[in-house]
């Protein structure tokens, strides 16, 4: 099991609530096999409960980078923490009382780094559907990867990505290949990442070879 599937995130110092200790004692007991991956863990405020009952039956691919095409730097940190200056870049102004997170991002050089507890709401999708099922948010997990639509991702990308998939596919069995898709297929028109650079065929073959 990924390892901040069972850190507890309270947000401001909030007591959990009944159904927030529930949701805590099904991290806790989820297979604690280790995995070769390790996740850097940074709890995001940017985060709420799922509805009750929820299923967590989508993977929905992202990329970011801050300012655009830059990499390397703290920005995508910051933003997810709540903590941009966003006088720092013109390109940020938009960004100003902005409230996102993912799940996780995977950097570059290929390092993962958890905001948000999978088994919790990030706020990566905004308005979305897939399959006629609206708000993608409730019942998805967002990875972003730091990069830009018209830049090749990095090999080190690809392989912390196969890995995490093949965990979360493993810890949420309603997570299927068919059920992976770009921010871009579920809000068309708004979104059109992770774009043309990113190799579907690549990340969904080296899946299934080690499957």
């Amino acid at each position: 099991m990924l390892a901040f599937q069972s850190l507890r995130v309270d947000n401001k110092g909030i007591s959990l609530t009944e159904h927030e200790a529930h949701l805590q004692n099904r991290i806790d007991t989820v297979n604690q096999e280790p995995v070769s991956l390790e996740l850097e863990q940074r709890p995001s405020p940017h985060w709420n409960l799922r509805p009750n009952d929820i299923d967590i039956s989508l993977l929905v691919i992202h990329c970011i980078s801050l300012p655009a095409s830059q990499f390397g730097n703290s920005y995508i940190d910051d933003l997810f923490m709540g903590v941009l200056d966003t006088t720092a870049d013109n390109s940020f102004a938009d960004l100003a009382g902005v409230r996102v997170s993912a799940h996780c991002v995977i950097f570059r050089n290929g390092v993962v780094r958890q905001y948000v507890p999978f088994h919790y709401r990030a706020w990566h999708a905004g308005v979305s559907e897939f399959n006629g099922r609206q708000n993608c948010n409730d019942f998805s997990i967002g990875i972003e990867l730091e990069g830009t639509e018209h830049l090749p991702y990095t090999d080190a990308q690809y392989q912390s990505l196969v890995l995490l998939t093949r965990q979360l596919m493993q810890d949420f069995p309603a997570i299927t290949t068919e059920r992976i898709v770009g921010h871009q297929q579920i809000a068309p028109g708004r979104k059109t990442d992770p774009g043309p650079s990113f190799d579907w065929d690549r990340y969904q073959s080296a899946l299934k070879e080690n499957g």
